[in-house]
């Protein structure tokens, strides 16, 4: 059953080994491996703990992806006093990447797809009443500007960039831009392109 497993596990892996360099490092878990690919633009390797020890945003990742224990609440209540980090959802795709990562709030019920990126101020936050009642839910692909706000039961398609300051609280369809507040849709192929690098 072991070797079983372990099988398995390596086939799992596989499909990631572009975020380090093709070795599989059981330990650790594979949605972080390529959150530090993204964060770094290098695969894992011998000085990846080195960066995990000077860079707090690669910690805070790698605390995220770790199971619940009061070990992991009690380290992510310190980044949230220290940092204003509050993500707290166990639904993230592999490729997050949190830029200027200070007050970055993102509620437990929220959905975020593989290769997306949170920038500084950024809200994903749950509506408690009306029509909109829930938390957002990210395809992939999608670029958080600074201090917008993506509020409420609502989806985010593939390949969307929500512009810094935006305000979004109704559905976006696949390759958009939303600007502004109240938010305005601009469709557009390729919408991330440029904003979205080293994807997995």
């Amino acid at each position: 059953m072991l070797i079983i497993r372990k099988i398995l596990s390596i086939l799992e892996y596989a499909k990631y080994k572009e975020c380090f360099g093709g070795r599989v490092y059981y330990k650790m878990r594979k949605d972080f491996l390529c959150d530090y690919y993204r964060m770094t633009g290098k695969k894992w390797g011998g000085k990846g703990f080195f960066w995990l020890l000077l860079r707090y945003d690669l910690r805070y990742l790698y605390l995220i992806r770790q199971r619940k224990t009061k070990l992991r609440t009690f380290f992510a209540l310190r980044a949230a006093r220290k940092y204003g980090l509050e993500i707290l959802s166990d639904n993230i795709g592999p490729g997050l990447y949190i830029g200027h990562a200070h007050n970055i709030n993102v509620n437990p019920s929220t959905v975020i797809g593989k290769n997306c990126n949170l920038n500084k101020g950024c809200t994903l936050g749950k509506e408690n009443r009306g029509v909109r009642e829930g938390a957002p839910k990210l395809g992939d692909d999608v670029w958080i500007g600074t201090n917008s706000t993506v509020v409420g039961n609502i989806h985010i398609g593939n390949d969307v960039l929500i512009a810094p300051n935006a305000y979004v609280n109704f559905d976006v369809p696949d390759h958009s831009i939303v600007l502004g507040n109240p938010g305005t849709i601009i469709r557009k192929e390729n919408a991330t392109e440029s904003y979205i690098t080293m994807r997995i």
